[in-house]
């Protein structure tokens, strides 16, 4: 059944606003990288909105913050999350929308002073983004049970410092248990950031899953030499090696076809001067697809490669697995509740994968769980000029209002 009861657009904008000013880039983004002296400011800032909704807030040991409004009864409550780290060069909805979005929710529930069967909750996850500490999605997959605890506090950033320091330092080593929640249900509204909804003209996807994701780093040692008095049959580049990676990716993508898409993220040579045959090489290659089996078929095909490489070009090649995860597909039942609930809002809705990895996959295995999709400005996210409009804001919220009353019980 659908409701009268609509979000406070208002409120929920003057609150992305607020957020989007700490850790503000010129130009309109935000970079708040995770666990930074940002990063701590907009957890204290949306820890504090928390409390003021009369939230009971908890901090776990990976420092994932999680806000619960008491139901009827004490059972297993229906969750709304995302996170607030962002990329160094960040917009001001990517993560941020989902968790100020259900902070709304939760303060639409108290301006009708309306209590729920179910209670509800509302949280943010540590280092989403995997900018600062590798792999991305760290703090839901702790949370769920995908990731070591003890793995991830170890785990160094590309500054040096470790995940368990940076967590003490900003004051977000919190004493919750990791594993200790496993929500009724878990919905989570994003923004698209890709080009679909909006080059088909549709309000709202209806997220079926997220794609799977391999990043792998590659790292090549060759022989550094003068690059004008070294015969070609005599090089061992590894600049040349790292290229020919970077070309093997888009040829998978290319010949793979379908949901398949390869990237090259990172490209680093040394000494990185333009007459001297590189010495040494770091590349890596993120691939993705929707089905596991092509996946595979994928990261077998860059492995064969990358082994030929290495013995035609008489160098060697250390890789490293930075991050795997496997294609995840959301509840059926609630992917076609989200589709149906906006179009009786009076919103187009279309079905559509993930191709970016959200904190929503990890709760899938363990719960049921959907994503609701608005519009992302021209495709762009990961940018300063990440933009979504008021009213596609404003339909998304309502349709997740929608979700969470359905789910949580009247």
């Amino acid at each position: 059944m659908i409701t009268n009861h609509r979000i406070d657009l208002d409120r929920l904008m003057g609150r992305i606003k607020a957020l989007g000013k700490i850790g503000a880039l010129d130009g309109g983004g935000v970079c708040r990288l995770a666990l930074s002296d940002a990063d701590k400011a907009g957890r204290d800032l949306v820890s504090g909105w928390m409390r003021e909704a009369g939230l009971d807030v908890t901090v776990d040991a990976i420092g994932n913050v999680v806000g619960v409004r008491k139901g009827e009864t004490d059972g297993p409550m229906v969750l709304v999350g995302s996170h607030i780290d962002t990329v160094a060069t960040g917009g001001l909805y990517d993560g941020n929308l989902g968790v100020l979005a259900g902070l709304e929710v939760i303060d639409v529930l108290n301006d009708l002073g309306l209590t729920t069967h179910h209670p509800v909750g509302v949280a943010f996850f540590t280092n989403e983004e995997g900018a600062r500490f590798a792999p991305d999605m760290m703090g839901s997959g702790v949370h769920q049970g995908s990731l070591s605890l003890d793995t991830c506090l170890a785990t160094a950033g590309i500054d040096g410092a470790t995940v368990g320091e940076e967590l003490r330092r900003i004051g977000y080593a919190g004493e919750t248990p990791v594993g200790s929640l496993t929500p009724r249900a878990y919905f989570e509204l994003h923004v698209e950031q890709g080009p679909v909804l909006e080059e088909a003209g549709i309000a709202i996807g209806a997220v079926t899953g997220v794609q799977g994701i391999s990043w792998t780093e590659y790292t090549i040692t060759g022989v550094s030499n003068h690059a004008g008095t070294t015969p070609m049959r005599l090089r061992h580049d590894a600049g040349y090696v790292a290229a020919e990676i970077a070309v093997e990716a888009r040829r998978i993508a290319r010949e793979f076809g379908g949901d398949q898409v390869a990237t090259c993220g990172a490209i680093e040579l040394d000494p990185g001067l333009v007459n001297v045959i590189a010495r040494s090489a770091r590349i890596t290659v993120d691939l993705r697809n929707t089905d596991d089996l092509l996946l595979r078929e994928a990261e077998a095909r860059m492995a064969e490669r990358v082994g030929e490489l290495e013995k035609s070009e008489g160098v060697t090649i250390a890789v490293r697995s930075l991050a795997r995860f496997a294609p995840v597909a959301f509840d059926e039942a609630f992917v076609s509740l989200v589709a149906e609930t906006a179009q009786k809002l009076g919103h187009s809705a279309m079905r559509m994968p993930s191709g970016a990895g959200h904190d929503a996959q990890m709760f899938a295995p363990n719960c049921p769980t959907a994503m609701v999709f608005v519009p992302s400005a021209g495709g762009i996210s990961h940018n300063v000029e990440e933009y979504t409009a008021p009213d596609e804001i404003a339909a998304g919220a309502n349709v997740l209002l929608q979700m969470v009353l359905s789910a949580a019980g009247r």
